[in-house]
């Protein structure tokens, strides 16, 4: 039986254990991350905004399937009520965690992927798992890999793979967001979303008011801050912070006869993956781009789930179910054939 070990735990790592957790015995699946605590980037600091058609032509497919999965993941399971559906990333990925991990999908964290193992064939047997707030090892059976780690993906695969003739064309694009309150502010059941620009200053901001009574705001991104070692080191530059909160009072109408500021729920830095060609890698790797050899069919593989920019939330439950197929080597329910690499 094909076992698995998935490298990121973010939304579409969970995403992808949740489909192939449908397929095959959970416990044959692993999760492995390195940082204590979980969605502290993309996943827990993105916008949630799902659509169904807003996306590159290459993406048609994949977006619409999403759409639908986002649905009917929320209909099966109370969606509005537990995750706020299409409103809040990170309590849809709290979701997917708790249940794959009910299912019995192995967690490892904060844990890394040191090494991988061959067999006598000379395939793709097995990993060997480091546990970074110890000095424990363990090795795992693993004939198939799955690397979406989103913007750490790149340094990931030249770790594992030295022998890889490049590492996956992947950037970093910083992006700081808040998460702010207006007093005695109530939206009711629905959720809304503004898109506007503000020319004299080259920013696109983006606004989410919540059902919960609270308003996301984005906009402020850089492709020249590093990326951090793990996601839980990132930390929001005081500067961009200050840029956000004066984007907010602009653009943010407090109630009449408030004087007090907007509160302040939160503030984060994520790093987005992207890639020069506009769209994410969602594909398995040939053998030659990696120096070694895996099995075929449905029994092995080396594959990549990243590089969605934006659209990692929007794009997350069609690229699980995807991959989770690709794996199994079946038809896909959606066309990636023009995501490879």
């Amino acid at each position: 039986m094909a076992t698995t070990v998935i490298v990121g735990s973010g939304i579409i790592g969970l995403s992808t254990a949740y489909y192939l957790a449908r397929q095959q015995p959970a416990s044959s699946i692993h999760l492995v991350d390195p940082s204590t605590r979980l969605f502290a980037s993309a996943s827990g600091y993105a916008g949630g905004f799902v659509a169904r058609d807003w996306f590159d032509p290459r993406l048609a497919a994949l977006g619409a399937l999403s759409y639908e999965e986002h649905g009917k993941l929320a209909g099966e399971h109370g969606g509005a009520e537990r995750w706020g559906y299409t409103r809040d990333p990170l309590k849809l990925c709290g979701f997917l965690l708790e249940h794959v991990k009910a299912a019995g999908v192995h967690v490892h964290r904060p844990a890394t992927v040191l090494s991988i193992h061959r067999d006598v064939r000379d395939e793709l047997a097995s990993v060997t798992i480091g546990y970074t707030d110890s000095s424990a090892e363990t090795e795992t059976p693993a004939t198939r890999l799955l690397l979406c780690a989103g913007a750490w993906t790149p340094q990931i695969m030249s770790s594992l793979f030295p022998l890889a003739g490049s590492p996956v064309p992947i950037d970093p694009l910083a992006g700081h967001s808040l998460v702010v309150r207006t007093p005695g502010f109530k939206l009711g059941d629905e959720s809304h979303s503004v898109f506007c620009t503000l020319r004299d200053e080259g920013l696109a901001p983006e606004l989410f008011a919540r059902a919960n009574g609270v308003i996301y705001l984005s906009g402020v991104n850089s492709s020249n801050t590093p990326l951090s070692a793990l996601a839980t080191d990132a930390q929001p530059d005081e500067v961009s912070l200050a840029k956000l909160k004066d984007i907010a009072r602009r653009l943010i109408a407090l109630p009449p006869g408030e004087k007090q500021e907007l509160e302040v729920v939160r503030a984060g830095l994520c790093f987005r993956p992207v890639t020069d060609r506009g769209v994410p890698y969602v594909t398995r790797l040939k053998d030659e781009q990696l120096g070694i050899k895996t099995r075929g069919g449905g029994e092995g593989g080396v594959f990549v789930a990243a590089g969605h920019g934006p659209w990692g939330i929007s794009l997350s439950l069609g690229t699980g179910k995807v991959m989770a197929e690709m794996m199994a080597g079946r038809e896909t329910s959606a066309d990636v054939s023009g995501l490879g690499i």
